[in-house]
């Protein structure tokens, strides 16, 4: 369960009441119809997770299929609370696995326009990132690991938050989809 915003309008890096050492803590592992119930509160949020349903189905179209999302940026903040406008995107690093028979070599440039920060931002609303799993684990991969981690644990101002997890499986897509129609028919009540 993805905890609420704190009195910072963030999420907490770990969750209230646990312990420091706890395991539970940012990232927070959740399925996307947790993201859509816990975000979509405003039809802004609501288009920038269908753009993030359409990101995550061209990806697994182009064959990543398995890995996971870390999900944050202001989308996961309370954005809205903090400086009193809704986000733009959602930051997306996509972790996978690269498709059966094929190195990074041959596979990136299919899925170069997937990792381009600016078109993906222009066409899904997400600031997307890639980081291949499955590679043997080097020095390089250690500092781009702690270096996703230690951005995405404070804003700017150097204030702890956290962030979430989910699969890129597309199990909980169709799911998700159908219960963003249901909030935007009662955003649209209201």
């Amino acid at each position: 369960m993805i905890p609420e915003w704190n009195i910072s309008a963030v999420l907490p890096p770990i969750r209230p009441g646990a312990a420091g050492h706890s395991p539970d803590r940012s990232p927070y592992k959740a399925s996307l119809s947790e993201v859509v119930e816990r975000f979509a509160k405003t039809p802004a949020r609501l288009e920038i997770l269908r753009g993030l349903l359409n990101y995550r189905a061209e990806l697994r179209k182009r064959g990543i299929s398995t890995g996971f999302q870390w999900l944050n940026g202001s989308f996961m903040e309370h954005k809205e609370v903090l400086i009193q406008e809704p986000p733009n995107d959602v930051d997306v690093v996509t972790f996978f696995n690269l498709p059966d028979g094929l190195n990074e070599t041959a596979f990136l440039p299919q899925v170069a326009d997937l990792f381009d920060v600016q078109n993906t931002k222009q066409i899904y609303h997400v600031d997307a990132y890639p980081y291949v799993l499955g590679v043997s684990l080097g020095e390089t991969h250690v500092t781009l690991i702690s270096y996703w981690y230690s951005m995405w644990s404070h804003r700017r101002n150097g204030l702890w938050k956290g962030f979430v997890q989910v699969d890129i499986s597309e199990d909980e897509d169709n799911i998700a989809m159908a219960l963003m129609a249901q909030i935007a028919q009662e955003l649209a009540r209201q």
